[in-house]
């Protein structure tokens, strides 16, 4: 089939498209068709999806052809383009009836104690419609869908008085209703890898996985977990181009766009007057676009969507309201995030009753980086087949009502940090990607599909509190975000990527094994920032990995070494150093390079490889060893710990002997840093490892 059918978009069929051809016989478009109609066409691209997987859900190059052709018809028939208004209404007197494509929307008119609809594309706001077919489409009275909708007239009402001629025959939403929908998608997923799976959810929402890095499709995922987790609340912030209201807007019926402007509390939650339910209560995802410009009409608007991000409830008057729409919060950064940072805080953007409510960013399950998309082009769609639009968003709508939480229990511990409310965030954060990648619930989850989902959710929710943090609320100070893989498991610190320095001393905990150390220097150069790692593996000796060693720190890793063997007991307990093989890498940060004065921080690395346990986060060591095990004097205190500052450091672990040297630190520095002293190597260790 590879080499003998190609794309609009000159792709040849994959591995992927045929195991995917397999797998979802009849539930299959090519995506590059539902390009065709993009901008001819004032529809979303699902709206054109659902019709392709009608006549066009093949791989046979024939029957697509042929089923284009009826669809290409249909669009340009039934969908109304600017201009067009008074011909399609022209069509309807004179046939007596029209079916068109359009958005429908309805309100009740308490005068005439009758409903009526709307058209916008026909510029018609009140068109008759049978009370009936509103109340099984209730979502028409909160915003509306796009539907086949067959609009007659009625020339004998024409006549009468305020008579209203145009009503709805009848009406077919533009979704599917099959129960067996999630079970289809389910079948076929056990035909996948895990990463087949993840390029065709990439390939099925529009986009060409093999054209975007490892980074870019992680947080393109991320996107779609507010479509399968209910009550889930996610930002996305970043440069303009990047797609963000993409999906809310093009993919799913199950989802609504709020352009930025006025929300009225009664379109959002419940329309008092009426009972009326609202937005959150008929759509899977409520997405709030250009959200730096997003107000309530009413002064409490804000605290009653935080007090339903929180519960998932709100109120008409004494009763309590319960529905399951997730909140997306997207919009544009005026600066890159590095400068963003730099001014302020991620949350910048937001409207001014919600930028430094730090009440209101605890309730956001996930910050997703948006600048780690690129800018949207033709480029990164994909020609490959995937999933029906309607079929995808039928699945996921029917994924809310599942958990995968299950898989956690006894795999996976949360380090300290993380309060009540970050777990729930991240708990469901995981159990969305999970959700995403096993549709089959019967599936077994590996360790490594799990750390992944894990990671992610662990990093979105810390940017929200490392945002907290940057306000001045104390009770965010601890952002050091961990977890352990089983009960064996080394205890793993997972980092925002944008706080991250390439060349200084980050807050964050190094994996276990890695040191951050200054070396004083001597005669012949300065003081030096270094980073040491240790590797441990089977076998026995210690190696140097650096392809040229200094002579000074050959010499620091030897008496490292020593020192390990003959106190091996007191620092790594009944662990035998000498049944391991220690592969140690030395990395200059500096003008200095010679690595002198190095033989406490490559010992501390040597006991976290070891011991299988990380140092304190934002910590620097500075300290000689001799053969005994006595330490070296320092003679440059001062100038250690004004470079530990420079570099970022938190904390500084030095020999007691500088002690009374750094009564000469400046005031203003000493309040920047906590400095911890030590006598011998056992109490230095005790200080440097995590509490």
């Amino acid at each position: 089939m590879a080499d003998v059918l190609e794309s609009a978009a000159g792709e040849a069929l994959d591995d992927l498209d045929e195991l995917a051809a397999r797998a979802f016989d009849g539930y299959i478009v090519r995506k590059d068709l539902a390009l065709r109609f993009k901008g001819q066409y004032p529809v979303p691209t699902y709206v054109g999806e659902f019709l392709l997987g009608r006549y066009c859900a093949s791989t046979d190059p024939v029957e697509i052809d042929e089923g284009l052709a009826i669809v290409e018809k249909q669009m340009r028939e039934r969908t109304v383009r600017a201009g067009e208004a008074e011909l399609f209404k022209s069509r309807a007197r004179e046939r007596g009836s029209v079916k068109i494509i359009d958005l429908i929307t309805a309100r009740l008119d308490a005068r005439t104690d009758s409903y009526l609809t709307a058209l916008p594309s026909l510029l018609l706001d009140d068109i008759r419609i049978d009370p009936r077919l509103v109340a099984d489409h209730e979502r028409m009275l909160t915003g509306g869908f796009y539907a086949e909708v067959t609009l007659e007239y009625d020339a004998t009402i024409a006549l009468e008085k305020n008579g209203r001629p145009f009503g709805v025959g009848s009406l077919r939403p533009i979704q599917v209703s099959k129960r067996d929908t999630l079970d289809a998608v389910a079948r076929g997923r056990r035909e996948f890898t895990t990463e087949q799976w993840k390029a065709f959810l990439l390939r099925s929402v529009g986009f060409e996985p093999e054209r975007l890095s490892a980074r870019a499709r992680d947080v393109l995922l991320l996107r779609m977990v507010p479509f399968v987790e209910r009550n889930y609340n996610a930002i996305e912030l970043g440069p303009r181009g990047t797609g963000k209201s993409h999906l809310y807007q093009q993919v799913s019926p199950y989802a609504h766009l709020v352009s930025g402007g006025k929300a009225t509390v009664a379109r959002m939650f419940v329309n008092n007057a009426t009972g009326q339910r609202g937005l959150v209560a008929q759509y899977d995802v409520v997405c709030f676009d250009e959200v730096s410009g997003v107000s309530f009409d009413q002064k409490d608007g804000v605290n009653i969507m935080k007090g339903y991000m929180e519960s998932g409830e709100f109120s008409r008057g004494r009763e309590s309201i319960r529905a399951s729409g997730s909140i997306v919060l997207v919009g544009n950064f005026e600066v890159d995030v590095t400068h963003q940072q730099r001014i302020g805080h991620l949350f910048g953007p937001l409207p001014a009753e919600m930028r430094n409510d730090t009440a209101f960013m605890d309730r956001i399950h996930a910050y997703l980086p948006g600048w780690d998309v690129p800018k949207m082009d033709r480029s990164l769609f994909t020609g490959h087949f995937g999933l029906v639009s309607d079929v995808l968003s039928e699945a996921w709508s029917q994924l809310r009502h599942e958990h995968r939480l299950a898989a956690l229990q006894g795999r996976v511990n949360f380090g300290g940090a993380l309060s009540g409310r970050d777990v729930t965030a991240v708990n469901k954060t995981i159990d969305g990607l999970l959700k995403l990648i096993f549709p089959d619930r019967t599936m077994d989850i590996a360790d490594a599909d799990l750390e992944w989902a894990v990671r992610l959710a662990l990093e979105c929710r810390r940017r929200v509190k490392e945002q907290q943090k940057r306000i001045g609320s104390a009770e965010f100070r601890n952002t050091h975000f961990s977890y352990q893989i089983g009960e064996d498991g080394i205890e793993q610190y997972v980092a925002t990527p944008e706080l991250a320095g390439q060349d200084g001393i980050g807050s964050d905990p190094l994996p276990p094994g890695q040191v951050w150390a200054i070396g004083p220097g001597g005669a012949d150069e300065g003081a030096g920032l270094y980073r040491i790692d240790v590797a441990d593996g089977p076998g026995g000796g210690v190696r140097i990995a650096n392809a040229q060693v200094p002579p000074a720190f050959r010499e620091s890793v030897r008496y490292a070494e020593q020192n390990l063997y003959a106190h091996a007991r007191p620092l790594v307990g009944d662990r035998d150093p000498r049944q391991h093989e220690l592969i140690v890498q030395l990395r200059g940060f500096d003008a200095a390079r010679g690595g002198a004065q190095l033989g406490m921080p490559t010992l501390l690395a040597f006991c976290g490889a070891l011991l299988g346990k990380s140092l304190k986060g934002g910590l620097v060591v500075v300290g000689g060893l001799n053969l005994g095990g006595g330490l070296d004097p320092i003679h440059n205190a001062v100038d250690v710990a004004e470079l530990a500052i420079e570099r970022g450091a938190e904390r500084l672990l030095i020999p007691i002997s500088a002690r009374r040297q750094l009564n000469d630190l400046s005031d203003d520095m000493a309040t920047r840093i906590t400095i911890d002293f030590y006598a011998d190597p056992v109490e230095a260790l005790r200080k440097a490892l995590t509490d």
